[in-house]
C-alpha cells in the first residue's frame, strides 16, 4: 500500500510508533546516564538528572530528523532545532520538576523513588514533546497537510437521494 493512500488514523499511529522507537532509545540513554551519574558522582541528583536529560535530547533530535519525521521539511534546520531546542527545555523542565518536587518537596530520595519520580516525569514532558515536536518542530511539508486534510476531512460527493420507502402490496 502506498503511503499516501493510507488513513489519517493509520499514519498518526505510525508516527507514534516512530516517535515511541526513538524515545524508549532516549530513555534508555537518559535512565543509564542519571543513574551512572547519581552512583558514581557526588553531584546533586537534579543537576545529575538535567545532564541525562540533556544527553538523551541530544540523542532524540537525531532519531527524530533522521527516523521519526525524516520525510519532513528540511529546508529550514536552524529555525528547526532552535525550536526543538525551546520545546525540549520545557521538557526538561516538567521532567526535572517533577523530579525537584519528590525530592525537595516530599523528602522522597532513595534511588527507587529517584527513578519513579524520574519515569512520571519523563510520561508527562512525553506527551508535551510529542505535541509540540510534530506541531511546530517537524511540520509537514504544505503538499502532504493537504493529502492529510483531504483524507481527514473529504469534501461531501453530490447529494445523493434519499431512498424510497418499499411500499406495500396488498
Amino acid at each position: 500500500m502506498e503511503r499516501g493512500s493510507e488513513g489519517p488514523f493509520k499514519r498518526l499511529a505510525r508516527e507514534v510508533a516512530k516517535f515511541g522507537a526513538v524515545g524508549v532509545v532516549g530513555t534508555v540513554v537518559n535512565f543509564a546516564v542519571s543513574n551512572l551519574l547519581w552512583h558514581l558522582t557526588s553531584l546533586q541528583a537534579v543537576r545529575a538528572n538535567v545532564i541525562a536529560t540533556i544527553v538523551a535530547i541530544g540523542c532524540n533530535y537525531v532519531g527524530f530528523r533522521y527516523f521519526t519525521y525524516r520525510d519532513r521539511d528540511k529546508s529550514a534546520r536552524t529555525k528547526e532545532l532552535t525550536l526543538f531546542l525551546a520545546f525540549s527545555l520545557v521538557g526538561l523542565v516538567i521532567e526535572n520538576g517533577v523530579l525537584f518536587a519528590a525530592i525537595y518537596g516530599f523528602g522522597w530520595d532513595s534511588s527507587l523513588q529517584r527513578n519513579v519520580f524520574k519515569v512520571l516525569g519523563i510520561g508527562i514532558a512525553t506527551l508535551f514533546r510529542f505535541w509540540s515536536y510534530r506541531t511546530w518542530v517537524f511540520k509537514a511539508l504544505p503538499a502532504e497537510e493537504a493529502v492529510l486534510d483531504a483524507e481527514a476531512f473529504p469534501k461531501p460527493s453530490e447529494p445523493q437521494p434519499l431512498p424510497r420507502p418499499k411500499q406495500r402490496v396488498s
